[in-house]
């Protein structure tokens, strides 16, 4: 390649460039102008490269400083997903077992009104028959008494003496028995007599 003496074509050089470049000769070797021109071209570019390089290390620090950035973000947010899910898990087992035990001891509380409602029922069913019993003897009872004073009523009747038995009796106010005489007997003999049962 030949050199030419202008440094802006120069600015950016290869090195296969340099390896290929031809340098016109002078009477004592290269022309010095020719040599001047292509080493401030390779300094430039090299410069040009040096800048670009320190540019590029730059820009991958900062990426290199952006990619842990993301990775710590990564990191946390994975951490953050994962103690989520993990207090998700938590609390869904606590209210599992928060509703076993509630549905437990609601079953529990529902055999407690059960028993006592079989108990109740019982208590009153044995008291229907406590009942029944105490009116089936107290009619008893009641029958005994009226019979026993039916029979009283009857031997104090029969026992009676005769002048009493054609007369009327009735039952005074106090309880006690009084004879009635027919309008037509002795009024001498109007004298009531009362008797208690």
């Amino acid at each position: 390649m030949p050199v030419s003496n202008n440094s802006a074509e120069m600015s950016s050089i290869t090195p296969v460039e340099v390896r290929h470049a031809q340098l016109s000769r002078g009477v004592l070797g290269y022309s010095r102008t020719a040599t001047d021109n292509l080493l401030e071209a390779i300094a430039q570019s090299y410069e040009q490269t040096w800048w670009e390089r320190a540019d590029l290390r730059d820009e991958v620090e900062r990426l290199q400083s952006e990619l842990t950035r993301f990775r710590d973000m990564e990191r946390l947010l994975r951490d953050t997903l994962m103690s989520a899910e993990k207090t998700a898990e938590d609390v869904r087992t606590q209210a599992r077992r928060e509703y076993d035990l509630l549905l437990q001891e609601a079953r529990l509380k529902a055999r407690e009104i059960v028993m006592e409602a079989e108990t109740e029922r019982e208590k009153v069913r044995s008291e229907i028959r406590s009942l029944r019993s105490a009116r089936t003897e107290l009619r008893s009872s009641y029958r005994s008494f009226l019979q026993a004073a039916l029979d009283r009523l009857d031997d104090d009747l029969d026992e009676a003496p005769p002048a009493i038995e054609g007369a009327t009796v009735e039952l005074t106010e106090n309880g006690a028995l009084r004879r009635l005489e027919p309008p037509d007997d002795d009024p001498s003999e109007d004298t009531e007599t009362p008797t208690h049962v």
